[in-house]
């Protein structure tokens, strides 16, 4: 440990080392700062929307919705619901979007309605499983059982909303299909039924 210590001491000492550390450390700067201002746009609803047809679909299904426009005048955009709000988790998500480079640049898995359509149910169980599986998360970022007011609720959504706090359920098992079209095919409980079944 000696040795690297004073070889490092030794190369600090030479001329020109403070120049190519501060260099570094401005290149270190720039390249995160663009880094972080690109996520902060590829969160937009701007991003998600226009960035490539097939998510232009699924932008113009949302307009509308309770995540739209309702009584409180809170919108939920594209980012609120599919990305995490930390920061790691927030990066891994778009790290991990390969697959969908992949489908968009070379497979052109769902370029078209028709071939969106038919593999919706296949998408939506994804985002459900994920969604599950994070008990979620992104729904919780806005929403939290603490501050519901039960005596806005009806007998009906007071009981499912208890249910949340002593069965292995979450948001989405009740909540899903609001924003976008809902697919035919079985729903997250049922899913989930099925694989406890198995």
């Amino acid at each position: 440990m000696s040795k690297f210590f004073s070889s490092f001491r030794s190369w600090g000492s030479r001329p020109g080392t403070i120049g190519v550390l501060i260099f570094g450390l401005l290149l270190g700067v720039v390249f995160f700062g663009s880094v972080a201002s690109f996520m902060v746009y590829a969160n937009s609803e701007k991003f998600c929307a226009t960035s490539c047809h097939e998510m232009g679909q699924l932008a113009q299904e949302h307009k509308g919705t309770i995540h739209d426009t309702n009584r409180t005048g809170m919108r939920a955009t594209c980012n609120d619901c599919h990305v995490p709000h930390g920061y790691i988790p927030n990066y891994l998500a778009k790290f991990s979007l390969w697959r969908d480079y992949w489908g968009h640049f070379v497979t052109h898995s769902i370029d078209t309605k028709e071939k969106f359509e038919a593999k919706r149910y296949e998408l939506a169980k994804k985002v459900w499983v994920y969604m599950k599986e994070n008990d979620s998360r992104e729904c919780r970022h806005c929403h939290t059982t603490a501050k519901m007011d039960p005596d806005k609720q009806s007998a009906k959504a007071k009981a499912r909303h208890e249910r949340l706090r002593t069965e292995n359920i979450t948001c989405v098992d009740c909540h899903f299909g609001i924003a976008h079209s809902e697919p035919d095919g079985p729903g997250p409980q049922e899913i989930q039924a099925a694989a406890v079944a198995k």
